[in-house]
Parts: structure tokens; sequence; C-alpha cells
């Protein structure tokens, strides 16, 4: 349909500011910049989790063994405008299935727009954090005590919580949970012209397919003003590690899986071995058949871990992650393991 408005300067959304107001419109662009990060994020880590289960299906299938489901399930409670980006996110680039994707509002009639596409939505957290492999919290902070008070005892542990919830700090959340799987990215802000790369964030459906904006949302990239760092990609890799340890996958196994699934486009990237995530004490004792101890995630992000040592001085990893980023966000929403391998 033919906008009859779209060059009418009179009905821009800057026509009726004041000249005060006028000084702040870089905040809507940071805005705009922050739902695109964050979706974004989101999309890469779903098909990265997708992506490691295939790979374990596959792996355990060829020892005979029933191995995981590769069916992710994501749940997202919250149907605010984050929430409602992130589920428009996932349906057009993340490769999961809607029936795989439900919904907890407190008012589900307000999206029965998403119910022809699959999509269930209802209003019972508990039953949503039953059910979910990834629980995306995409509730307001003034939410959250009742919000954890339905998800604590119904959270299985290897349910990854994923935090859109600003001002509750990680171990806050871990406290009112009482679950130590959990995201949270914790986004900064630098000194960068950024007007150019974000305005066009607000239609994210076609944001999301242009490579400048996937390579401003690079977790390692500053190049939008808007900063991530190496905490979120430390707990993204504990976070696969975790999901090999509670599938019993041996330490070799699981290392294997890891490094293939990151260097296949960069062969020649320095690997990931058991000191590069747990101390070199605890990783000399490990058998290769014996799995990794179990991450807490809330502590990984704030602490200095292995990991964030090793990520911090070796740019061939960083390298090699910000590409399997680009990859994966890149990619149309179907999605299996032939996608990096």
């Amino acid at each position: 349909m033919l906008d009859v408005v779209a060059d009418l300067s009179s009905f821009s959304f800057e026509a009726g500011l004041t000249e005060d107001e006028k000084k702040l419109l870089h905040l809507r662009v940071r805005s705009a910049g922050l739902i695109f990060c964050g979706c974004a994020h989101a999309v890469f880590l779903c098909k990265l989790v997708h992506l490691l289960r295939c790979v374990m299906k596959s792996h355990t299938a060829n020892r005979d063994s029933p191995g995981e489901d590769s069916d992710l399930r994501v749940g997202v409670l919250g149907m605010g405008q984050m929430g409602k980006q992130l589920l428009l996110s996932l349906l057009e680039k993340s490769g999961i299935k809607p029936s795989h994707i439900k919904i907890s509002s407190r008012r589900p009639e307000s999206v029965v727009g998403f119910i022809p596409t699959g999509v269930e939505c209802f209003s019972d957290n508990r039953r949503l954090a039953a059910w979910a492999d990834i629980l995306f919290l995409c509730c307001l902070p003034s939410h959250l005590p009742k919000v954890c008070a339905d998800l604590h005892s119904n959270l299985s542990k290897r349910c990854l919580v994923y935090s859109f919830t600003s001002a509750v700090p990680i171990n806050r959340l871990a406290q009112l949970l009482g679950h130590d799987f959990i995201l949270k990215p914790q986004y900064d802000f630098v000194a960068c012209d950024a007007a150019d790369v974000w305005p066009s964030c607000i239609h994210l459906a076609t944001a999301l397919m242009d490579p400048l904006q996937i390579e401003a949302s690079c977790p390692f990239s500053t190049s939008g003003g808007i900063s991530l760092g190496l905490n979120w990609v430390c707990a993204v890799l504990y976070c696969l590690l975790n999901i090999c340890t509670s599938s019993g996958l041996g330490s070799s196994d699981a290392l294997s899986l890891i490094n293939s699934m990151l260097k296949e486009k960069q062969p020649h990237t320095v690997e990931l071995n058991a000191q590069s995530f747990i101390s070199a004490s605890y990783a000399s004792c490990l058998l290769t058949k014996e799995p990794f101890p179990w991450i807490s995630l809330a502590d990984a992000q704030y602490k200095e871990t292995p990991l964030l040592c090793f990520l911090s001085r070796s740019k061939s990893m960083q390298q090699c992650i910000s590409a399997a980023y680009k990859l994966l966000v890149e990619t149309q929403a179907k999605l299996d393991s032939s996608t990096l391998m």
C-alpha cells in the first residue's frame, strides 16, 4: 500500500518537537539500536544452541543412543515492546518452529495476531517455565518479584533464563529464581557517531537482513556505539558447555563439538581446550570421558574466569566468534547442522 504522507516533512516524527526536545532525538536512535542488538543477540544464541543440539543428536546417533531432542523450545514471558520485537525476530530469523515458541502474558488477548503463526499464547508463567529450554524474561522490573515467585521451583536446572529486565543485577535475579543458569546482556555505550547506523532499526524485520547493522551489533564491535563485551560471550560459551554436560557428554567430545561449530569457517583458529574453561589444576585431573563440571552462569558473568582471560588475549578466537555470529544472524530462518559444517 502506498504511503501518501511518506515525503511530507510536516507528518514526520520530528515535526512536532521543540528545539529542546530535538536535542534528545539521539535517545530514540539509541533505543532502536538497543532493541535491534537485543533481538540479534537472542537470535544468535538460539541458533547456536539449536545447532549444538542438532550436532549432538547426530553425534550420539552414531553411538546407537537416542541422544538429545534437537527441537529447541523457546518461551517469551512478557509482551511489551521488547517481547513483541523479540518474538518477531525469532519467527523471522531463528529457524525455530512456531509450535515450539510459547508466550506467557498478562493480556494474551493483546497478541492474538500471532496465533495464526502457530505460536501459543496463554497467561501461566509456571507452565511456561516447566516447558521451555530457553526462557526470555521481557517483563518490567516492577513485575519481577511476582514473576520470579511464579518461576521459582518450576525451572529445570537445564532451562536457560535470558533476562532483558533492566535494573536487576544477575546475582539478585539468581537469588529470586533460585537458579544459576541465567544470561543477562549488559550493554554499554561508547563514543561513536551512530546516527547513520540505527534509525532504520525501527523496521526490525528489514534491519535483521542488513549486513551493516549486523556488523555493528557484533559483540566485539563498537561501530554502532553499543558495546556488549567479553562477559556475555563467555557466558554463551559456558552455556554451550553446560548443555553438553547436562547431556552427559565427555569433556573431549564437548570440546570437539564446540570447536567444530565455531571454527569451521576459520580452520586455523586457536582451539578451545579444557584450560580455556576451567582452572589448570581441575583440567589436569579431568578425564576425556568425564563431563565438565556444571558452570554457574551467574558467577561467570561478573567474576574473572579462565575463559575471560583466554578470550581477552586471543584475537584469533574473537575473530572466529565474530564470524560465527555474522554467519548465523545473516542466514535465513531454516537451520540445520550443515549451516556451519
